[in-house]
């Protein structure tokens, strides 16, 4: 299923709830992916590390994401906006950001793909459900969609 692409794209999931990133990475596991995953805590965090701030400043310890996932309702800097600073940065705008949280608002549907959500993904409520987007997700992102490697605006 997956092809030599996947091995070099990060996937970098941004959520506050430890038990939530514990089922994504073990989901990805489930799903037999060989992609890497790294995690952020709240949307501070996440900007720190897409801007190697902080602790994240060393580009071998913190290397690019080719996808982030983004939760909406976090502490400090929730995924919003977090995603509209991402979206209007030139440098980082080409990441694609997918919403993967528990809202299932329409007014939080419209408003980040207003702000440049690539997809948005109500969490699933089962481990299976879970390793079935994951599976969706890294095939459709890492093997039918093209993603930028290194582009200039």
């Amino acid at each position: 299923m997956v092809n030599s692409n996947t091995e070099s794209i990060v996937i970098l999931m941004a959520d506050d709830d430890e038990d939530d990133r514990m089922m994504a990475k073990e989901a990805l596991e489930e799903a037999q992916l060989v992609n890497e995953i790294r995690f952020v805590e709240d949307g501070e965090e996440l900007l720190d590390y897409l801007y190697r701030r902080g602790k994240y400043s060393n580009s071998e310890d913190s290397p690019k994401p080719g996808l982030i996932l983004l939760d909406l309702n976090m502490p400090r800097k929730d995924g919003r906006e977090a995603l509209e600073e991402i979206k209007a940065d030139q440098l980082l705008c080409q990441i694609p950001v997918v919403v993967l949280t528990t809202s299932k608002a329409e007014e939080d549907i419209c408003r980040t793909y207003n702000l440049g959500v690539n997809s948005y993904i109500t969490k699933p409520v089962s481990f299976d459900g879970l390793v079935h987007v994951m599976k969706s997700l890294a095939q459709y992102w890492f093997e039918i969609v093209r993603l930028p490697v290194h582009c200039e605006k």
